[in-house]
């Protein structure tokens, strides 16, 4: 079974939330562009200040998006 991986890009201060919300824009368009499957792409709050971006993939094709991308961290998912 292949597991699934979250790759999580964060961001802080006053305008974290939106600047989250337009970075999964640019993960849905690379995605598209390469073609790759992702099961889900959205924001999670910590808090007012500190708001991540995150898409989940499988773990086949964590490489590409992480060598692309620079995410700050992962997880399993």
């Amino acid at each position: 079974m292949n597991r699934k991986i979250k790759l999580l890009w964060d961001f802080r201060g006053e305008d974290a939330s939106e600047t989250a919300k337009h970075h999964t824009i640019h993960l849905k368009e690379f995605a598209t562009l390469e073609q790759l499957h992702f099961y889900e792409i959205d924001v999670s709050e910590t808090n007012p200040m500190l708001v991540s971006a995150f898409i989940v993939v499988d773990e086949t094709d964590m490489r590409t998006f992480r060598d692309a991308l620079k995410p700050q961290r992962g997880e399993i998912a």
